[in-house]
């Protein structure tokens, strides 16, 4: 593999661009020039400086890096553990059982792993819903984790062994702000907390602390039997609906909810294949977009799925149309025109992503001052390389993580023919291995095997998982 030393300019020559800006135009024979951490150019033929690494894009798609905006990135060392779980056996085993025996270096081991595993899929930025911070010095695991591996990242700090309001208002929260979130370019900060629809409200004093951080709010709404209508209406009559927050899954929600959403400028994270497979709801985008909310992609858990945002194209495009067909049908019907289109999709998994972590000016598009974080889609050994007629929907439908031949992030090469730069994976990999192996030494063999194939007890905290409040209610499904 040529190696191209960080920090020089780059120049992607002879591309398909794919830009994401207005109208998404699609730029054919197109070159994408890069200095220090800078898109400087985008067009046919440019001069390059002197130096300059260059890069053969002909035949291949050049687009802006993908960002995730929901993704646990501390469970991936459990990566395909819950392949066969409903939403009801990962909160038992992650909220309720087990998911308080993970160690601060178990944190650090899913992180790195997660975002080697983001990288290599062209995932330039994820949101790191980070609900496992059990201590301030599993934060501190999270964030060194982050820090050392060359992608963009958004900590969105949890802990769900405690109220938000208890974990938000403890002096060691306050301590890792100061120390930890320094407002580096490449870390950014959320709080990521959800609302059970308790009328008493306990959320509140976390909603505070982030209006005074400054910071927003990432929270599962619309997750049926967890959280409902109530939980978007107490946000709503206390004022904490804004434009920065985003609401994952939303995807049992009523009308009046997505009209409370649209209202106030939020917007919605769709995790298509969480979704479908574990039962937050029927994944929502066919509703949503009615009403003109912005979305953006994500794949919430590898302890499930892929860490692969083609798959949520994929995934999202399909069940979009799925459930437009099956409306259809049910009036007898026939759809003739797809509402939903691939470079919309595109636009999700881009700049929709972009605009739901407030970096609207400068990621998510290729274009001069925006942020160099680019991927390039070609593989030459590839016969469902070519053609690329419809790039938009061979990004889509077509490619995949394999197809990823070079990634750039804030102007360094991270990936280049198709294999990480400077990523020790033995040292992931071992770190990784010793989570597993203590965590099935404390479960016993036995509870480990369980915990893959569970059936579900007769306990009465499964329609609540939320530890901190008794609140039952219909929406709640008490059996």
């Amino acid at each position: 593999m040529e190696r191209i030393e960080p920090g020089g300019p780059v120049v992607l020559r002879h591309g398909t661009v794919l830009p994401m800006t207005d109208g998404h135009p699609v730029l054919a024979d197109t070159d994408v020039l890069v200095v220090e951490d800078k898109i400087s150019a985008v067009g046919p033929n440019l001069p390059a400086p002197d130096g300059a690494a260059e890069i053969d894009a002909t035949g291949g798609i050049v687009l802006p890096g993908l960002i995730d905006t929901h993704r646990h990135m501390w469970q991936t060392a459990m990566r395909g553990y819950g392949a066969d779980w409903t939403l009801t056996q990962y909160f038992v085993w992650y909220y309720l059982e087990h998911g308080k025996r993970f160690r601060p270096r178990d944190i650090h081991a899913g992180n790195v792993l997660a975002a080697w595993e983001a990288l290599d899929a062209g995932v330039t930025t994820v949101v790191d819903w980070s609900h496992g911070l059990q201590t301030s010095e599993h934060g501190d695991a999270a964030v060194d984790a982050l820090q050392s591996v060359p992608g963009r990242f958004v900590l969105a700090y949890g802990n769900i062994q405690q109220s938000p309001a208890e974990w938000t208002a403890a002096p060691e929260f306050r301590d890792f702000v100061r120390r930890r979130i320094t407002g580096d370019d490449l870390l950014g900060f959320q709080l990521a907390f959800d609302v059970t629809g308790d009328p008493e409200f306990p959320e509140k004093a976390a909603f505070e602390v982030a209006r005074e951080l400054g910071v927003a709010v990432t929270t599962h709404a619309g997750v049926w039997g967890a959280t409902s209508d109530a939980s978007i209406k107490l946000m709503y009559d206390n004022g904490f609906m804004t434009p920065e927050t985003v609401y994952v899954h939303a995807a049992s929600l009523s009308t009046d909810s997505y009209q409370r959403i649209a209202a106030t400028g939020g917007s919605i994270s769709v995790s298509t294949e969480s979704e479908q497979s574990a039962g937050q709801g029927y994944p929502p985008t066919w509703a949503v977009r009615a009403h003109d909310i912005p979305v953006s992609l994500s794949m919430d858990t590898s302890v499930w799925w892929s860490g692969d945002l083609f798959s949520a194209m994929r995934s999202t495009l399909g069940a979009d149309r799925s459930r437009e067909h099956l409306e259809a049908h049910a009036k007898g019907d026939t759809v003739t025109h797809a509402g939903l289109r691939a470079e919309q999709v595109v636009h999700w998994a881009t700049r929709g992503g972009a605009h739901a972590i407030g970096r609207d000016a400068d990621l998510g598009r290729l274009e001069p001052g925006a942020k160099a974080d680019v991927v390039l889609i070609k593989n030459d050994a590839s016969p469902v390389s070519f053609p690329v007629l419809n790039p938009y929907g061979h990004v889509v439908f077509q490619a995949q993580r394999g197809d990823v031949h070079t990634v750039l992030v804030n102007g360094r090469v991270v990936k280049h023919e198709h294999r990480l730069v400077d990523a020790d994976l033995a040292a992931a990999r071992r770190a990784v291995e010793d989570t597993v192996s203590y965590l099935r030494a404390e479960m016993g063999e036995e509870a480990w095997q369980q915990g893959m194939h569970p059936d579900v007890p007769d306990a009465k905290v499964l329609d609540n998982p939320y530890q901190y409040t008794d609140f039952r209610s219909a929406d709640t499904h008490t059996t």
